[in-house]
């Protein structure tokens, strides 16, 4: 398995000038391969190759007098450049082709130097090393200063320099994990778990654990309110201006990266704990088009189901992801019954059939373990029906088109 592993960087100013000059030449180039490719679109002539592109935009385009200065940085910088704008491409035609999953992709659009993010990626070929001072050493760059924040677990395939919106740099390496390695760091257990999440409690589990919501959002609106206020008040254009916009991005950041941080330990945490995890598969686009949509983006469960997927299959474990339509807050996790739709602000109610009190979303998180197949009985066996094929006429019903697997 591939992962990333992102570290801080801390470039003098000689190395933030050459990095700047190396974000803006790839940024050239890029927009130099989506306009040759729409000239060709529009005169209806055959799409030109990487290698015809790598030709005439970087290799000639060097000799000339207005793209000179692209002999300023790394040759690999630009064929990294190009090939993002060749895999942006075949993006979106297998998009249009329904061949690649998730939402429609958009044709390549042109960069813009107003974009306060840039990237640069340096492949093996590039001759980039670690000192052994700790320092990553870039071709016409230099010896950058790195913050590790621990080893790399294996030598790296490519790093990409990273500048955010709040102007910090980071250094995001790509490592081939050991499948084996990673195995033997987490042994196997026999616990299961199922997982409501919510926004009164960020997750509730099937052992009665509640895990309270953070609300990071919320907690910084005040201050996030004061600085948008400075920064509305500044004059467009001016320094002072930029350095408000850095105050209201740093606060952004902040808050961004709490959350990943609270969502990496607590995935760490159950991943770790738990041989098989099932929650519910959750609409949170259409969840977030709805009144309750800040806190559905301030709990931000894509980005947490998302990190339990990757680290149980890093890590040897089973994830289950149950159908969004499976009624597991009006079903009774004692005796099966199905009751009512229930109101949100219902958080408690009996069962008609057993008279069983079921707090919500415990009674939610049993019902998403036992529609996994994941709980089981005294003896071993599971409980719950198993899954049940959707008949033909089934596909795509609740009101919502059907979507490729």
């Amino acid at each position: 398995m591939q992962l990333r592993y992102a570290f801080r960087l801390y470039p003098d100013t000689g190395q933030q000038t050459a990095l700047t000059r190396a974000f803006g030449c790839a940024r050239v180039v890029f927009n130099d391969a989506v306009r040759a490719r729409e000239d060709a679109r529009k005169t209806e002539r055959p799409f030109p190759t990487v290698g015809q592109l790598s030709r005439k935009l970087i290799t000639e385009a060097k000799r000339t007098a207005e793209r000179s200065w692209l002999g300023e940085v790394s040759a690999v910088v630009l064929q990294q450049s190009l090939r993002d704008a060749e895999r942006a491409y075949r993006n979106f035609f297998a998009s249009l082709k329904g061949a690649r999953k998730g939402p429609r992709t958009g044709a390549p659009r042109f960069k813009s130097r107003k974009d306060k993010r840039q990237s640069i990626r340096f492949t093996a070929n590039a001759h980039w090393s670690i000192t052994d001072r700790g320092r990553l050493s870039l071709p016409k760059i230099g010896a950058v200063k790195v913050k590790w924040s621990r080893a790399l677990p294996a030598t790296p395939s490519s790093v990409t320099v990273v500048k955010d919106t709040a102007g910090r740099y980071f250094a995001s390496f790509v490592i081939d994990t050991d499948p084996a390695a990673d195995q033997a760091r987490m042994p196997e257990t026999d616990r299961t778990i199922g997982i409501d999440l919510g926004l009164t409690h960020f997750a509730v589990l099937s052992d009665g654990t509640k895990i309270d919501s953070p609300r990071f959002l919320r907690r910084a609106e005040k201050k996030l309110r004061k600085v948008q206020r400075e920064l509305c008040s500044k004059q467009k254009g001016s320094k002072n201006r930029e350095k408000a916009r850095l105050k209201v991005a740093r606060a952004h950041v902040k808050v961004a990266d709490a959350r990943r941080e609270f969502h990496h330990q607590l995935s760490t945490r159950l991943i770790s704990e738990n041989q098989g995890i099932a929650v519910e598969d959750l609409s949170v686009a259409g969840l977030a088009r709805t009144k309750l949509a800040k806190s559905v983006h301030d709990a931000g469960w894509a980005s947490f189901i998302g990190m339990l997927e990757y680290k149980a299959a890093r890590y040897g474990r089973t994830l289950v992801r149950i159908g969004r339509f499976t009624p597991t807050s009006r079903t009774c996790s004692a005796c099966g019954a199905v009751d009512g739709p229930k109101p949100l602000y219902v958080r408690e109610w009996t069962c008609a059939a057993c008279g069983v009190v079921h707090d919500r979303d415990h009674n939610a998180a049993i019902n998403v373990k036992t529609a996994a197949g994941l709980a089981v009985s005294a003896c071993g066996a599971p409980v719950g029906p198993g899954a049940i094929p959707a008949q033909r006429e089934e596909t795509g019903s609740h009101g919502f088109p059907a979507r490729a697997a």
